[in-house]
């Protein structure tokens, strides 16, 4: 079976053996926003052409190519929703030389009763708790997800644009001055993760953070550091509830050793999860599926 997590800004193919092994793999910045209209099916062959070419006839896509800006918009599904929901609700799309289905985002509401939603992060979910019924996950990201998994289904879940106001914040306003370089795990981290717990709300700390600099606290060359660690110290505090057992963290990159961190700083314990959890989980989602 062909594998493909394909989002906003990249994708990521698998070619997988039967039992879910990644046999080949391939990675770019081919994500949904660099596909012309009607573009899709061409794209597809540039990435996985030859693993079809090959006899592969079974192809499941996740993520954003799934909304209305990808190939074909899937319906959400709402929670509670496990492994099985997502293989009844996979949406097929016709594609010369294989069979094409599409894995459908899953719906939830905060406890205020706002929409949530999520592509491609509930494939990463099931693919990284290794078939752990009850678990708290933290999948860390531009739009980071906390969710909640309950008898082996996801209960719910909230997202945080932490990662987006990051860049933003960095990039675009007046704390620009302040930064130099990458956010890493550092003092200047902890500061900003203890400052996330001081009163005054993050709109307030995020002016506290300008002040130290022009009073000479804060050095440049620890900006990013120190507002990385304000934002995702903000995000742990609002989502990890009293008393959490272990956080799951699903994902790679630097932000897994931040948002590792973070939650160790607010007294719980991380763990880091499968690296290949997207192949993984599309894997097990294709074993449910009754192909043609």
């Amino acid at each position: 079976m062909i594998g493909i997590d394909w989002g906003t800004s990249s994708a990521r193919a698998y070619r997988l053996d039967p039992d879910g092994t990644v046999r080949e793999r391939r990675e770019g910045a081919g994500g949904i926003l660099h596909v012309a209209p009607g573009g899709f099916p061409d794209a597809l062959r540039a990435m996985a052409g030859d693993w079809i070419a090959a006899g592969e006839r079974r192809i499941l896509l996740s993520g954003m190519v799934g909304s209305r800006q990808g190939w074909q918009e899937a319906p959400y599904l709402p929670c509670p929703a496990g492994l099985g929901d997502l293989a009844l609700g996979v949406v097929p799309i016709p594609f010369e030389g294989a069979e094409l289905r599409l894995v459908p985002g899953l719906s939830a509401h905060d406890a205020a009763g706002i929409p949530e939603v999520m592509r491609g992060e509930e494939v990463q979910v099931f693919g990284g708790l290794d078939g752990a019924q009850d678990a708290l996950v933290c999948l860390p990201g531009s739009h980071a997800k906390w969710v909640r998994v309950e008898g082996g289904r996801i209960a719910g879940f909230t997202t945080s644009l932490t990662g987006e106001a990051f860049a933003a914040l960095r990039g675009h306003t007046i704390l620009a001055r302040m930064i130099e370089g990458e956010a890493a795990p550092g003092a200047a981290f902890d500061d900003g993760v203890a400052r996330a717990r001081d009163p005054g709300g993050l709109l307030h700390h995020l002016f506290g953070a300008r002040a130290l600099a022009l009073f000479g606290r804060l050095a440049p060359a620890d900006g990013a550091g120190y507002l990385s660690g304000l934002l995702i110290g903000h995000e742990v505090a609002a989502s990890l509830p009293p008393g959490a057992g272990p956080v799951h963290l699903v994902g790679s990159g630097p932000l897994m050793a931040l948002y590792g961190r973070a939650i160790a700083l607010a007294g719980a314990e991380a763990v880091a999860g499968d690296a290949d959890a997207a192949a993984k989980g599309l894997a097990r989602i294709g074993e449910r599926i009754a192909w043609a």
